[in-house]
């Protein structure tokens, strides 16, 4: 008996987050028209307060890694200390360089969203502290990561100014970026006293970032079936018939 080889689909890595890359760019592409009209837009992909620690860097990697090849121009925004994986960061610089786009670190979110078409708050761990943490859960250690979490916790708390909120989306071209989140969002006043984005911006971009999460499920069903039909259109066209 014949056996097929098993597909294998990312849903999330350390290193990056294919899936909601793939339903992000999906979310852009009917925003704004076409693959092609996302050259040369500028989307700000920006680290955020958050009142907890440990959220994965493969969103925001994921970002940079894939927009930066489609021309447009990405700014990446953290402060000292909030690095992502530097190898990731290099792959966004060749990828700019080779589509045309542009890409940038920038240590204050007011200019990454400074004439942005886009913009995309999101809370991560540094790469110093995920390097940290991980020989700590390997070996189990408890008060390690307690002491950790802690120490993480005062950190984000000397940037709760890094929130999404109206007087910085009016930096934004037009005062009207799109705003996009991964959800669940950390909304201030909603689901924690302080946190990525302010009540009322979340609000506004409410239907458009519940628009942006539905696209997820079709972009997996879409890797799934394209890892394991080798004619798709002609697949699809029986299927029609």
């Amino acid at each position: 008996m014949l056996h097929q080889r098993p597909n294998v689909i990312n849903l999330q890595c350390d290193i990056d987050h294919p899936t909601q890359a793939m339903a992000d760019l999906v979310h852009l592409k009917q925003h704004f028209g076409s693959l092609e009209k996302l050259r040369g837009k500028k989307i700000a992909m920006s680290w955020a307060y958050s009142p907890s620690y440990g959220k994965p860097l493969s969103v925001p990697q994921g970002i940079i890694g894939l927009m930066t090849r489609f021309g447009m121009n990405v700014t990446l925004a953290h402060p000292e200390g909030y690095g992502l994986i530097p190898d990731v960061v290099e792959v966004a610089k060749k990828n700019a360089a080779q589509s045309g786009g542009k890409f940038e670190v920038v240590t204050s979110m007011e200019d990454s969203f400074r004439d942005a078409d886009i913009v995309y708050p999101k809370s991560w761990a540094a790469y110093s502290v995920m390097q940290r943490r991980t020989p700590l859960l390997q070996k189990g250690d408890r008060d390690g990561l307690k002491a950790l979490e802690k120490e993480c916790l005062r950190n984000n708390a000397r940037f709760k100014n890094w929130e999404c909120d109206e007087k910085k989306m009016k930096l934004t071209r037009g005062g009207e970026a799109l705003y996009m989140h991964c959800l669940p969002a950390d909304i201030s006043g909603v689901s924690c006293a302080q946190g990525e984005v302010s009540a009322g911006v979340f609000e506004k971009y409410r239907i458009a970032t519940y628009r942006e999460a539905s696209f997820k499920p079709f972009v997996i069903a879409a890797m799934i079936y394209l890892a394991r039909v080798k004619s798709p259109l002609a697949a699809l066209g029986k299927l029609i018939k």
